[in-house]
């Protein structure tokens, strides 16, 4: 899911990236950096998307962890994650949920935010306006820390 969503979060930022560039005018350097504060958009929206898949997934992990609870514990006085308790697959399910929104809604932040900022700030750089094919640089660190990543958990496992 992790490396879904990085994914799907680059090349979207890429392809942004390469519209901007190539169909927008940009003459001056302040047209140029205008045009990269409004990539800053994407890192704002993705924080905004990260903030409801966390508190999403949130609310259903404690309300079927909390339903779970009180009818199998308290009412029947069943073991955590009996057999015999229904709502012990609502508490499975609303973990799952609850892991891979949390989990995913914070790398996909994360990435969009610093990618994002790391654009603005070199944007703002003179030098940067000269040779914006630099500009990529940062998508290219990403792109091979996913790469990176991928090995990595393929050693591992």
């Amino acid at each position: 899911m992790g490396f879904v969503l990085t994914g799907l979060g680059l090349l979207v930022l890429a392809v942004i990236m390469v519209v901007f560039n190539n169909f927008h005018p940009h003459e001056t350097e302040e047209e140029f950096k205008a045009l990269y504060e409004s990539i800053a958009g994407f890192g704002l929206g993705g924080s905004s998307i990260a903030l409801f898949g966390r508190v999403g997934g949130g609310i259903y992990t404690k309300a079927a962890d909390v339903g779970a609870d009180l009818v199998g514990k308290v009412e029947k006085e069943l073991p955590e994650d009996s057999p015999k308790n229904p709502g012990t697959i609502a508490d499975n399910v609303g973990d799952n949920v609850g892991d891979v929104a949390g989990m995913g809604a914070d790398l996909f932040g994360s990435f969009a935010e610093s990618t994002s900022a790391t654009l603005v700030v070199c944007a703002s750089i003179n030098d940067f306006y000269l040779n914006r094919s630099a500009l990529y640089f940062p998508v290219f660190i990403s792109a091979f820390g996913i790469i990176v990543c991928l090995v990595t958990s393929l050693v591992a496992t």
